[in-house]
C-alpha cells in the first residue's frame, strides 16, 4: 500500500509558469498541461457550458496551461470553423490565467498553415503541431511541414512526436534542425525513445514535455520540464504535486505519487481511448453531465466505467 500524500490546492489566478512553486522559467508553456476534451451534448454539439466547467476545474487543480484542440480533445472530427471557435472560447475564458496552446496539426501543410493562422487571431498562446499522419512523408518533408507552420505566425510552437498515431517517427537529426527554428521551442514526447530524448536535451534549447502520462517520472528525471496529459483531467494537483517533487529533487515523494497516480492512469490510458476515458472520469467527478463522444468514438462500457471507477478509488480520486 503506498502511503497518500497530501495535495495542496494551488489558486487558479495563473499568469506564468513561475509562479507555481518549483516550475522552470524554461517551461515554455508552463509544466502542467491537461490536452483536453471538447464536452459534447448527447446529439453531438459542442457543449459551451461544459467547456466552461472543464476549464475552471482545470485551472483550479494546478493547471498553468491548456491544450485544446487536440487528439484528446477530438480534433479530427470537429470542422475547423468548430476548432477555430472553441479556442476563441477557451481563450476567452482562461483569460491570461494559464497558456492556451491550440493545436494545428494536419497531414496538409497548406491547411495547417491557415488553421495556425486562425487560431492566433482568436487568441492561442501557442501552437501543438502534430507529425502528419497516414501519409507518411520523409523526413525532408517533416522539415519542410513543420518550418512552414512555425513562419505562418509569431506564436512559439511545440512539436508533437507521437509514432504510434502518426505512423511515423520524427528522427533525432529532423528533430535538432528544427530546434534551429526560433519559434520551434518545445517537444512533446510521446515516442518514449529516452536515450533520443536525452540526446537533443543535451544539444538543443527545446523545453520536453512527456506526452505519455504513465512515463512522466522518467521523463522528468532526464530533464523534460513538464506533462501534456489526459490523466490530468481527474488528478491534476497529483501530477503537478509529482512533477514538482522530481524537479526539487525529493525522489521518495515523486516515486510515491507516481505510485499513487498508476491506477488511475492505467484506467484511462490502458483501457479504451483517452477522451472517452477522460469524458467518463469527468462526469464521475461531477464536472460534465455526459461523456458524449462522436463517431468513430463511441462511450464507454459498463466494464470499462468500473475499471475507471476503481482506478479512481484506488488513486484516492473519489
Amino acid at each position: 500500500m503506498v502511503e497518500e500524500i497530501e495535495i495542496l490546492p494551488h489558486a487558479a489566478s495563473v499568469l506564468a509558469p513561475a509562479d507555481y512553486p518549483g516550475a522552470m522559467t524554461s517551461a515554455p508553456f508552463g509544466t502542467l498541461l491537461t490536452a483536453m476534451v471538447t464536452p459534447m451534448t448527447p446529439d453531438g454539439a459542442i457543449d459551451h457550458e461544459g467547456l466552461e466547467r472543464v476549464v475552471d476545474h482545470l485551472l483550479s487543480t494546478g493547471h498553468d496551461g491548456i491544450v485544446v484542440n487536440g487528439t484528446t480533445g477530438e480534433s479530427a472530427t470537429l470542422t475547423t470553423q468548430e476548432s477555430i471557435e472553441v479556442v476563441a472560447f477557451v481563450a476567452a475564458r482562461v483569460d491570461g490565467r494559464a497558456h492556451v496552446v491550440a493545436g494545428a496539426g494536419s497531414n496538409d501543410t497548406a491547411h495547417a498553415v491557415a488553421l495556425a493562422r486562425s487560431l492566433a487571431e482568436v487568441g492561442a498562446s501557442g501552437l501543438l503541431v502534430v507529425t502528419p499522419y497516414y501519409n507518411k512523408p520523409p523526413q525532408r518533408g517533416l522539415l519542410a511541414h513543420f518550418r512552414a507552420i512555425a513562419d505562418a505566425t509569431d506564436l512559439p510552437v511545440c512539436l508533437y512526436d507521437i509514432p504510434g498515431r502518426s505512423g511515423i517517427a520524427i528522427e533525432t537529426d529532423t528533430i535538432l534542425a528544427l530546434a534551429e527554428h526560433p519559434r520551434i521551442v518545445a517537444m512533446k514526447d510521446a515516442k518514449a525513445d529516452f536515450f533520443a530524448a536525452a540526446q537533443i536535451m543535451a544539444a538543443t534549447d527545446l523545453a520536453w514535455y512527456s506526452g505519455d502520462d504513465v512515463l512522466v517520472l522518467p521523463h522528468v528525471g532526464q530533464g523534460a520540464v513538464g506533462l501534456i496529459g489526459v490523466t490530468t483531467h481527474l488528478a491534476g494537483r497529483q501530477y503537478r504535486a509529482l512533477i514538482e517533487a522530481a524537479i526539487a529533487g525529493r525522489r521518495d515523494e515523486a516515486i510515491a505519487l507516481n505510485q499513487q497516480l498508476a491506477p488511475i492512469a492505467d484506467a484511462v490510458m490502458n483501457t479504451s481511448q483517452g477522451a472517452i476515458m477522460a469524458k467518463a472520469g469527468l462526469v464521475e467527478l461531477g464536472v460534465l453531465s455526459s461523456a458524449a463522444v462522436r463517431l468513430p468514438l463511441i462511450e464507454s462500457t459498463e466494464a470499462h466505467l468500473a475499471k475507471l471507477r476503481a482506478g479512481l478509488q484506488a488513486s484516492g480520486l473519489l
